[in-house]
């Protein structure tokens, strides 16, 4: 999970990690973090409220046009409600997405970009689509960043020894081989660091910011948060510190680090960060307060390799029945961070457009366009799979109906985040959505709102493609995320067959529809 560059990331869902290497990205959630653009609450309320007025008129209206009849009594209701019942009970009769969800984590293991792990993961995804009997299965090469962790200790030398959880940030430097020891300042936030910034000079900075609680089914404390895990390093350096330390970004702790990408930007210096466990970030505090120095070794061998790593993005299509150059994309990111197993970020998110695609082969179901599955690569530290993707595909970017993510975990599904920069148009796919959303209700309580697409169908965004996000509810979510407790027991099987519903009903709806719900057929 990787967002940055999404302006509502505060307050919208979430969603993973900033792009973490190389361009900043603007794709979303997990693409570069710009505080300054962040919008209020007021302005948020006001967009929505006009997504809302928009949303009324769409659906007490007669016809609107472009993308799709959406009317009162309209008719995806009554259209579809068969289709969606014969997929809902199709995919809870089946156990199939968690037991491919075990042959992903447990037979391949956690999937960082560049290394053989997600080479095979991205041959075992290309022999089960073939297996299934879809068509156009293939690879698409991508250049990966290739970061290595290597060794990495920290160990809390006075007032007392004690080992300290951690895990280095990707994409950070290395200490000197004999490690780096100093004593630790602890801040709030960067406003606490500017107005200490003399004293971090020669000393480890610990940034101690809580991720806040406020309503985590949304994962909203995320934004607030994750910008000390991506900046803080440049941050502490611009004041001399030698190293950085973050508070890990979670409400809940068991001596658990969480890990993620960070960036230096257009630092002078590059200085090691690595995250620590909230229990530590606290204790480090109380004991500052009380006037007690704490002293740390900080040690890590990570580096980044010169050359970047070939990759792969992975494809495959049900063909569409009567236009099938226009797309509907449904997928998720194949690569994760290499602690755990990547079970909820990102394997349940692929296995669930896996078997989604399955489902309606399974069943027969073939809509009026094309529905492909895309598995990205490198978007935990890098984002160059939804880059080159969007790259690639640059011509036929115009008849992509719409691109359906999948990386909030496979909790119980909520709904749909729509991220359409034209206002008309995004309260027409909501409609839309709020329609399909109907024929859920076996699955839960689901709605669309205007909220976050996902990273690596973000680059889309400026061909006008309809980005949704898939989401789950993510409360415990971020208990886990980028930890090494990431693991397939942590699934529950059927909130996982809901989210394979969910998107097999969505994908099939949205690629049958007569006139379309998004660029392609909206004149």
């Amino acid at each position: 999970m990787f967002w940055a560059g999404f302006p509502w990331l505060g307050a919208a869902r979430r969603r993973g990690d900033l792009p973490e290497f190389g361009t900043p990205s603007t794709c979303g959630c997990r693409g570069t973090f710009v505080p300054s653009e962040t919008k209020s609450r007021e302005e948020k309320r006001v967009i929505r409220a006009a997504d809302s007025a928009l949303i009324i008129m769409v659906v007490a209206g007669a016809v609107v046009t472009g993308s799709g009849v959406v009317t009162a009594d309209d008719t995806i209701r009554a259209q579809y409600e068969g289709v969606a019942t014969r997929i809902i009970s199709a995919v809870r009769e089946s156990n199939k997405a968690y037991d491919r969800l075990q042959e992903l984590c447990d037979d391949i293991g956690h999937r960082l970009s560049g290394t053989p792990a997600l080479d095979r993961a991205i041959e075992w995804a290309v022999e089960t689509l073939r297996s299934d009997g879809h068509e156009n299965v293939r690879t698409e090469r991508v250049m990966v960043p290739r970061w290595v962790r290597g060794e990495e200790s920290l160990e809390m030398i006075a007032p007392h020894r004690a080992p300290i959880p951690m895990l280095g940030l990707g994409g950070s430097v290395a200490t000197p081989p004999d490690g780096i020891t100093a004593e630790v300042l602890v801040v709030a936030d960067e406003d606490d660091l500017k107005r200490r910034g003399d004293e971090a000079r020669g000393r480890i900075v610990l940034f101690n910011f809580p991720m806040p609680a406020d309503d985590e089914r949304n994962g909203a404390g995320y934004g607030p948060a994750v910008k000390y895990r991506v900046s803080g390093a440049r941050m502490a350096a611009a004041h001399g510190a030698v190293a950085a330390l973050v508070r890990s970004v979670t409400t809940r702790s068991l001596q658990t680090p969480h890990t993620g990408g960070m960036r230096y930007g257009d630092a002078e210096r590059k200085i090691p960060a690595a995250a620590i466990s909230v229990e530590f970030a606290e204790q480090m505090a109380r004991l500052q307060a009380r006037g007690i120095p704490v002293k740390v070794t900080l040690k890590m061998q990570a580096r980044m390799s010169e050359e970047p790593a070939p990759s792969a993005n992975v494809i495959a299509e049900l063909r569409g029945r009567e236009l099938p150059d226009e797309i509907v994309v449904i997928g998720a990111h194949i690569d994760s961070w290499d602690v755990g197993q990547g079970a909820h970020d990102d394997g349940g998110g692929c296995v669930v457009a896996m078997e989604a695609l399955r489902t309606l082969r399974r069943l027969n179901l073939r809509a009026r366009r094309t529905i492909r599955v895309v598995l990205w690569t490198n978007e935990e530290n890098g984002l160059q799979g939804g880059r080159a993707y969007a790259k690639q595909h640059a011509d036929e970017l115009d008849k992509h109906v719409a691109a359906i993510e999948s990386d909030s975990g496979v909790f119980a599904p909520i709904g749909f985040g729509v991220d359409i920069e034209d206002a008309a148009q995004r309260a027409r796919v909501i409609a839309a959505l709020n329609e399909i959303c109907t024929l859920l209700k076996p699955v839960g309580d689901l709605s669309a709102y205007a909220g976050y697409g996902g990273a690596d169908i973000g680059p889309m965004k400026p061909a006008g493609v309809p980005l949704i996000g898939q989401e789950s509810d993510m409360t415990h979510y971020f208990d886990i995320h980028h930890t090494h407790a990431d693991t397939v027991d942590k699934v529950d099987p059927g909130e996982m067959s809901d989210n394979v519903a969910v998107m097999a009903v969505a994908a099939y709806i949205l690629a049958d529809l007569p006139h379309g719900v998004g660029t392609a057929g909206a004149e």
